[in-house]
């Protein structure tokens, strides 16, 4: 999996970018200061470095001129500041993108895709638990080898629990990632849940299950064979 790292000292942005890109099938670290992220800089490094300028201990520009001096891992700024300047200044730098604040979750997920491309190191566009296989850039699926038709929604909870694979993802995390602020409940996600299994089912698979963790979420399982 593609390992990210993310270097932002406010806690409420780092928990919220970490949860985006772990959403879009990343393996997220964070940290909030320039002096761990150098202490980060040992094999293995992380594949892209999600730099904020605004740090407690020392400027994200110097901060990238360290790291520049002893790895050449994509390093994507994410900040506040806007000036046509510092963004040449730092892309010279060896920055290799440029986020100013606010951005969205999506944007930034989308740019560490197209830097990861440009790098080649993107990752890959299908997922694979047992016999279930999702195509993400077709957004299709195969369960032994026959299409499964799920509406979009199905889809990206299905998706987002195959990128968690064997892991608990709370019922919030989905509301909040998978259907991204829309007014919705609980009961929302059970409705969605039914219809994929039936669907998964009623395509003959057996070796993936939507399964409830009771008070806590769902998690996608792969029985032994």
């Amino acid at each position: 999996m593609t390992s990210v790292l993310i270097v932002e000292d406010d806690t409420l942005v780092r928990e919220a970018l970490a949860r985006s890109l772990t959403s879009s099938g990343y393996r997220v670290a964070s940290v909030a200061t320039a002096m761990e992220l150098m202490r980060r800089l040992v094999p293995p490094f992380p594949d892209l470095v999600v730099l904020d300028l605004g740090l407690p201990d020392l400027d994200g520009g110097q901060a990238l001129r360290m790291l520049r001096a002893v790895s050449r891992v994509p390093v994507i700024i994410a900040t506040a500041r806007s000036d046509e300047s510092d963004i040449i200044r730092l892309l010279r730098d060896g920055a290799d993108d440029y986020l100013v604040k606010p951005f969205s979750g999506e944007q930034l997920a989308a740019r560490v895709l197209a830097v990861l491309r440009r790098c080649g190191q993107a990752p890959p566009d299908i997922l694979r638990a047992g016999d279930l296989t999702m195509d993400l850039a077709q957004r299709q699926v195969l369960v032994g080898g026959k299409a499964v038709d799920l509406n979009r929604r199905e889809f990206d909870l299905l998706a987002y629990l195959a990128r968690r694979q064997g892991a608990v993802v709370p019922r919030r995390e989905l509301l909040t990632e998978v259907w991204r602020g829309c007014d919705v409940y609980d009961r929302t996600i059970d409705v969605h849940v039914y219809w994929l299994r039936r669907k998964l089912t009623e395509s003959g698979g057996t070796g993936t299950a939507v399964e409830t963790v009771r008070g806590v979420g769902l998690r996608l399982t792969v029985s032994a064979t």
